[in-house]
């Protein structure tokens, strides 16, 4: 019996010392990563707030006229955002209205309809899209979507700038981001509990009845997750917006068939510089990016409180 409780007390013993190691490894995981988005905002900050500030040794920028203006015109010094994050907040929210409720039925489709063969082949089809790099979707966007979307504008007869255009950066960030979302969907939809599925179609709902009112609405935390992850990555993209947005200089872009710049496209555009005022306030347009995905992220999060406040009653 001795013998039994030292085996059980050192058994005991070794998961605690695990456990501790495990959440000390995790907990200094976490506060890295803390450290570097904190290091990373700082960096940016600073640097972008410099070009503000009076004693900026290139020239001050007025802050008010840089929030507010509505062109962008580095060649004559004239630094204008409000534009800029008008036509990247179409731009984004437009492919999340684009790609956000397909990627979710194909979540739904791959995790409760599909076969078991076909549904390993969808999974790993959606993996693969995922793992692309960006520019390779930026290829296929100067290749293949600015013609379909010159094609269309010419149906319309409205001319374009080679395709290059407002609709082809729509189109490309729906594309970009249905893989991130689909993926976290269906991980989402997975760790739903069989036993609601079955209580609900026990209740007389039928199987498709169960898989929307029940088994969405039981997953959405992570649906909306998904759709928090791909936003960010649209608002992020920049190298294959910059191949086919074109470079306007001025807007905001009211027709999607026109050429358009985004947040990102205006900051990459912006690095063959190495100093001066051009190189700076290209992180004063960070600093707006972050705040632009900042308030989406709050805004995302708002609407899926308002979802469930609704689904509650």
């Amino acid at each position: 019996m001795s013998i039994r409780s030292n085996i059980s007390k050192d058994y005991h013993k070794r998961r605690k010392i695990m456990d501790a190691i495990g959440k000390t490894i995790f907990r200094t995981a976490g506060m890295i990563s803390a450290v570097l988005i904190v290091l990373i905002f700082v960096f940016i900050t600073i640097r972008g707030i410099r070009v503000f500030l009076p004693n900026y040794e290139y020239g001050q920028v007025n802050l008010i006229d840089f929030l507010t203006g509505l062109v962008w015109r580095q060649d004559q010094g004239n630094y204008g955002v409000l534009f800029i994050v008008i036509n990247t907040l179409v731009a984004s929210i437009g492919a999340a209205i684009l790609s956000f409720p397909i990627s979710v039925l194909t979540a739904l489709f791959i995790v409760k309809i599909a076969p078991k063969n076909l549904k390993s082949l969808f999974t790993t089809v959606v993996e693969l899209l995922a793992a692309i790099p960006s520019v390779v979707y930026g290829v296929f966007a100067a290749g293949v979507i600015v013609k379909g979307v010159e094609g269309i504008a010419a149906a319309f007869g409205v001319s374009t700038f080679g395709g290059n255009s407002l609709l082809a950066v729509i189109i490309l960030l729906a594309i970009m981001i249905f893989p991130t979302m689909t993926s976290i969907a269906i991980v989402a939809i997975q760790s739903v509990d069989v036993k609601i599925e079955l209580g609900s179609l026990a209740l007389g709902a039928s199987k498709t009845q169960t898989n929307f009112k029940v088994v969405l609405a039981a997953a959405k935390s992570g649906i909306f997750a998904g759709l928090i992850l791909g936003l960010g990555r649209a608002f992020g993209e920049a190298t294959a917006v910059s191949m086919v947005a074109g470079n306007k200089f001025y807007g905001p872009t009211t027709s999607i068939f026109d050429i358009t710049r985004t947040l990102t496209s205006t900051m990459l555009s912006g690095l063959k510089e190495t100093s001066g005022l051009d190189y700076d306030i290209r992180f004063s347009v960070g600093i707006v990016l972050m705040m632009v995905i900042l308030m989406t992220n709050f805004l995302v999060h708002w609407v899926k409180r308002r979802i469930g406040s609704v689904t509650n009653e």
